[in-house]
């Protein structure tokens, strides 16, 4: 089985955010990047269904080179092999396309992905991808087995879980419960540095949105504090203040 695992290189969630040129642009000055948290939880599964299967591994990242310390972290976790798309992410629709095209070339069994980055959280690149290869696309995805040719998922809903079947080849945007996330051993970290990690070129893809301003989160106001015996005093911020009543 022919296993592709989609990463992003994306702040770590612990970073101080910040943005210049007029809050245009993200100001890369100090942050430290990882594998895309719901990406992890792909790769940890990918790594366990490669094992099961005696099948390949690939990472694929699109990003500049900056990204290839966190694929060869990738590497390092499990992976046989990674490919970096040499160009920035623009956005998702652009994303997709690179996506697809290394995919169908590639004629991968079975595509994984996280649900969505921690960096725009938009969750529309699996079901991109989906479209443009014409393969089913499922997510978010809390279980996954495969057996044989066969799949069953577990999907979360709202208000709880849907159970489904489908055949390969196929794409999910997973999260946890998945896997456990798996931490590089010395091994690992020492047999990631000869695996290969290949550079190819982004084909000719315009984009289709774009960012024009970035804004923070409004900072946080002081707490107040209430008497636990003074419930019409809560009732009353919850109300006129919070604006959650």
């Amino acid at each position: 089985m022919k296993i592709l695992v989609c990463i992003t290189h994306v702040p770590d969630t612990t970073s101080k955010i910040q943005f210049t040129a007029d809050n245009t642009k993200f100001d890369s000055t100090g942050v430290q990047y990882i594998i895309g948290p719901y990406d992890d939880y792909a790769l940890a599964r990918a790594v366990e269904l490669r094992d099961e299967a005696s099948g390949k591994l690939t990472v694929l990242n699109v990003g500049e080179a900056d990204s290839d310390p966190t694929l060869r972290k990738a590497l390092a976790i499990g992976a046989d092999d990674a490919i970096r798309v040499n160009s920035a992410p623009k956005d998702s629709y652009f994303v997709a396309q690179q996506i697809a095209h290394y995919a169908k070339e590639g004629e991968y069994d079975l595509i994984l992905m996280g649900r969505e980055s921690i960096d725009f959280n938009g969750g529309m690149v699996h079901g991109m991808v989906g479209e443009l290869l014409g393969m089913p696309s499922f997510s978010p995805v809390m279980k996954l087995d495969v057996d044989g040719s066969t799949v069953k998922m577990a999907r979360e809903i709202e208000g709880g879980k849907e159970m489904l079947e489908a055949s390969l080849p196929l794409i999910a945007g997973c999260q946890e419960p998945i896997a456990e996330w798996k931490i590089p051993n010395m091994r690992g970290i020492m047999s990631a540095r000869t695996k290969p990690l290949n550079v190819v070129e982004p084909i000719s893809q315009e984009t289709q949105a774009e960012a024009s301003k970035y804004e923070l989160p409004p900072a946080k106001g002081a707490v107040k504090l209430v008497d636990k015996d003074n419930v019409a005093e809560l009732v009353k911020l919850l109300k006129n203040e919070a604006k959650v009543l």
